[in-house]
C-alpha cells in the first residue's frame, strides 16, 4: 500500500445527531488515513430529503472538531471533488444511470406501491417472502417485458423507478478486511432500486459513484452495511470499475445485551450516546453529550478507539498520535462489543491525571468565588491528595472543599445517631489531646490515636467534624493539612451542634 494513496470517507446522513457508533466510524476512518499518510474526507449523504433534520450538519462538524479528528477534505473543508453533498450531484448520477441502462444492467420498473403490496400479501399467504429478483421480475410491470414502443409510452405517462438487474446463478466472491472471505449466491439478491420515482438516486447508487469518482481506496463503515456489499461490488463491476477495499465494523451493543445502540431510543440507556449535546429541533429538549458531562475529548476518543479494536499490547491509555501509530483494521473484532460507562469514566480519570493545570484552574476559580484566602502551594497539595478520587474536573471541589471551608452541614443519619452526652465527652477529650500536641503531623496523630479506646467510632466523629460526612482521604492527613487551630474549631462546632440537638 502506497503511503500516500489512501483515501477514506466518513459519509453520514443529516438525519440527526451522531451517536457512539457513528463517531467511532469517523474515528476509525481518521486513524486509518493518518496511519498511512492518506486523506480523510467528509461527505454528506443527503439523498433522502424526507428524513433531513435541521442542524445535523453543523452538529457533525462540531463533533469532529471536538474529537480532534477534523477532515482533510469535504464539507466545510473544500477539495478537488466538489460538491461533497449528494443532493448537488444529481446530474452525475443520472449520467451513470443512463450508462447502466444502455448496458442492460438496469431497467425501468412501473410497479405501483399497491402492486407491490398486493404481491407481498400474496406471497405471505403462500408462506413465502416476496423479493423483486431474477426469479419473478419477468412477471412484473417493468421494461424487461415491454417492446420499445410500450416502454416509450410508459415513460411519458407513468411514474417509474430504475432497478439494478442482478445476473442470476453466479457465486460472488468478496473479501472484507475484518471478516475475511465472503461468498454470496446472486440468486439470493434482489434487484435494488437505484433511482427513485422522484428522480433522486438511492444511497446504493450515489455511494458507489461518489466513492469511485472521489478515488476512495477503503470503505470503512458499520456492520449494518455488510448485506449491501455484494450490490455495491456488482455495481462497480457493471460500470467497469475496480472496487475499493471494504471493512465492516462490529456493532456497539447495549449494555443490557438487547440490541445495538441507536439514536432512536436514547431514553432507554443509562449512559449518554451522543458525543456533544443535541437540541431536538421540534421540542427544543436538550440531550447532554459526553462533552457537557465533563468528559475530555482525549479520553472519549481513547475509549471509543478500543471499543472493538485491540492494539495487541497491555496498555490502554493512548494519545491520539499513539492511536494513529498503532491502528490496524486487521485487529478489529468481528463480533459486537458492549459499551461500559464505568470503563468510560475510568478512561476519563486516567486522562485527567495529565490535566493538572486545568484542575488547578478550576479549583482556584471555586476558591475565588467564595473569597477564600490560601497559598498556591496549599492548593497544589490538596489536588495531589484528592485527584485520584475524581473522574471529572468538576468533581474536585466536591472532594476537596473541606480543606478550604468548614462543613456547613453533617451526614444526617450519622449525626442523629451521635446526638447524646457521651459524644460530647469523647469530643472534649479528643480536643484536649490535640491541643496538647507539639508536633501536629499525620504520623504523630496516627501514633497518638492507636492507644485510644473505641478508635473506630472516634475516627468517625473526627471525620464528621472535619469533613461533614463519612468519606474523604486519610483523616490524619486532613488533620495535618487543616492544622491544630482549624481542627479544634471544627470539633467545637460539632460539639455545639450536638448540644443544640439534645
Amino acid at each position: 500500500m502506497s503511503q500516500h494513496s489512501v483515501r477514506v470517507r466518513f459519509a453520514p446522513s443529516p438525519t440527526g445527531p451522531l451517536h457512539l457508533g457513528g463517531i467511532r466510524t469517523a474515528l476509525y476512518n481518521y486513524l486509518f488515513a493518518k496511519k498511512h499518510g492518506g486523506t480523510f474526507i467528509l461527505r454528506i449523504e443527503d439523498t433522502d430529503q424526507k428524513r433531513f433534520v435541521e442542524n445535523s450538519e453543523s452538529y457533525i462538524l462540531e463533533t469532529l472538531k471536538w474529537c480532534h479528528i477534523e477532515p482533510d477534505e469535504g464539507v466545510g473543508y473544500g477539495g478537488d471533488y466538489y460538491p461533497y453533498y449528494q443532493s448537488k450531484r444529481r446530474n452525475i448520477y443520472r449520467m451513470y444511470i443512463n450508462e447502466l441502462l444502455k448496458k442492460g444492467n438496469a431497467y425501468y420498473a412501473f410497479d405501483t406501491d399497491q402492486d407491490l403490496d398486493d404481491k407481498r400479501k400474496e406471497y405471505h399467504h403462500r408462506g413465502l417472502t416476496f423479493s423483486y429478483n431474477s426469479r419473478i421480475r419477468m412477471d412484473l410491470n417493468n421494461s424487461l417485458t415491454m417492446t420499445k414502443k410500450q416502454l416509450h409510452d410508459k415513460l411519458r405517462f407513468c411514474p417509474y423507478v430504475i432497478r439494478f438487474k442482478i445476473e442470476p446463478g453466479k457465486k460472488l466472491k468478496m473479501y472484507d478486511i475484518i471478516r475475511g472471505n465472503i461468498i454470496v449466491n446472486t440468486d439470493h439478491l434482489d434487484d435494488k432500486i437505484l433511482l427513485k420515482s422522484d428522480g433522486e438516486a438511492t444511497y446504493h447508487l450515489a455511494n458507489t459513484i461518489d466513492d469511485y469518482l472521489m478515488k476512495i481506496t477503503h470503505v470503512i463503515r458499520g456492520e449494518e452495511w455488510l448485506p449491501s456489499m455484494s450490490l455495491h461490488i456488482l455495481l462497480y463491476r457493471a460500470l467497469g470499475w475496480i472496487p475499493p477495499h471494504f471493512a465492516h465494523l462490529p456493532l456497539i451493543l447495549r449494555n443490557n445485551g438487547k440490541g445495538k445502540i441507536s439514536k432512536r431510543n436514547t431514553d432507554h440507556f443509562n449512559f449518554p450516546i451522543y458525543p456533544i449535546q443535541w437540541k431536538i429541533p421540534k421540542s427544543k429538549i436538550i440531550i447532554p453529550g459526553y462533552r457537557e458531562l465533563g468528559y475530555l475529548p482525549e479520553a472519549f476518543v481513547n475509549m471509543l478507539a478500543l471499543l472493538g479494536w485491540n492494539p495487541g499490547i497491555e496498555r490502554e491509555i493512548f494519545s491520539l498520535q499513539e492511536l494513529i501509530n498503532l491502528f490496524s483494521l486487521e485487529k478489529i473484532t468481528k463480533s459486537g462489543v458492549y459499551f461500559d460507562i464505568k470503563k468510560a469514566n475510568w478512561f476519563n480519570k486516567k486522562h485527567l491525571h495529565e490535566k493538572k493545570e486545568e484542575i488547578f484552574a478550576f479549583l482556584l476559580k471555586q476558591i475565588k468565588i467564595r473569597s477564600i484566602s490560601c497559598q498556591i502551594d496549599y492548593i497544589w497539595k490538596v489536588i495531589y491528595l484528592t485527584m485520584d478520587r475524581i473522574h471529572f474536573i468538576h468533581e474536585i471541589w466536591e472532594h476537596s472543599f473541606y480543606f478550604f471551608i468548614s462543613p456547613s452541614s453533617y451526614d444526617t443519619n450519622f449525626f442523629n445517631k451521635i446526638c447524646h452526652e457521651n459524644t460530647i465527652l469523647q469530643l472534649d477529650k479528643i480536643k484536649i489531646l490535640l491541643y496538647n500536641m507539639n508536633q501536629f503531623t499525620s504520623i504523630n496523630l496516627k501514633f497518638l490515636f492507636q492507644t485510644i479506646k473505641n478508635k473506630h467510632k472516634i475516627m468517625q466523629l473526627f471525620r464528621l467534624a472535619l469533613v461533614g460526612m463519612l468519606k474523604g482521604i486519610d483523616i490524619f492527613i486532613i488533620l495535618e493539612m487543616l492544622g491544630k487551630k482549624e481542627s479544634i474549631i471544627r470539633i467545637e462546632k460539632l460539639i455545639n451542634q450536638v448540644k443544640e440537638k439534645i
